[in-house]
C-alpha cells in the first residue's frame, strides 16, 4: 500500500502533465479538472501494468497507446496521427526530462544510481521525480500561452 501511494505522489502529477502537455500540442483547451482525472486513472494502470511480470520498458508502449486512446475519444477533428506524434513528443519530453533531473539529482546528491536502485529506495525515486512532473506541466501551461487553443477541439 506505502509503494501505490508513493507512486501515486508522484505519478498523478507526472500523467496529468502528460496529458496536459498532449492536449497543449494539439491546440486543445486544457480542463484541469478532467485533465487530473485522467491523469489519477492512467497513473493508477500505469502503476498496475508496472507490478506485471512484463520486460521493463513495455509499459512505456502501453502508456503511449493508452493516451492516444484516451485522447483520440475525448477529442474531435483531430487525426490519430497527430495526436499520436503529440503524444510521442510528450513522451520523448518526459524521457528527456528524466534523463537530465536524475543526472542532476545524482551528481547532487553523490548517490550511486545502481546501489540505489538495488536499496529499491522508493522515497528518493519520488523525490527525484517530482521537477520532472512540475516541468511537464509548466511546458503545458507554455504552449498553450503561445500556440492559442481551439475552443471547438473538445467533444464534450
Amino acid at each position: 500500500m506505502e509503494k501505490l501511494l508513493l507512486f501515486l505522489l508522484q505519478g498523478i502529477p507526472e500523467s496529468s502533465g502528460q496529458f496536459a502537455l498532449s492536449l497543449a500540442l494539439l491546440g486543445v483547451p486544457l480542463r484541469w479538472k478532467r485533465i487530473i482525472a485522467a491523469g489519477t486513472v492512467f497513473a493508477l494502470i500505469m502503476f498496475s501494468i508496472r507490478t506485471l511480470p512484463f520486460t521493463f520498458g513495455i509499459h512505456t508502449a502501453v502508456g503511449v497507446f493508452i493516451i492516444v486512446f484516451a485522447i483520440n475519444r475525448t477529442i474531435s477533428h483531430i487525426p490519430i496521427t497527430k495526436i499520436f506524434i503529440a503524444v510521442l513528443v510528450n513522451f520523448s519530453t518526459l524521457l528527456l526530462l528524466e534523463y537530465v533531473i536524475m543526472e542532476i539529482f545524482f551528481a547532487a546528491t553523490g548517490l550511486d544510481p545502481n546501489s540505489t536502485i538495488a536499496e529499491n529506495s522508493n522515497v528518493l525515486w519520488i523525490l527525484s521525480g517530482l521537477p520532472q512532473a512540475l516541468l511537464l506541466n509548466v511546458f503545458a501551461l507554455l504552449v498553450v500561452r503561445y500556440k492559442k487553443p481551439q475552443e471547438d477541439a473538445l467533444r464534450i
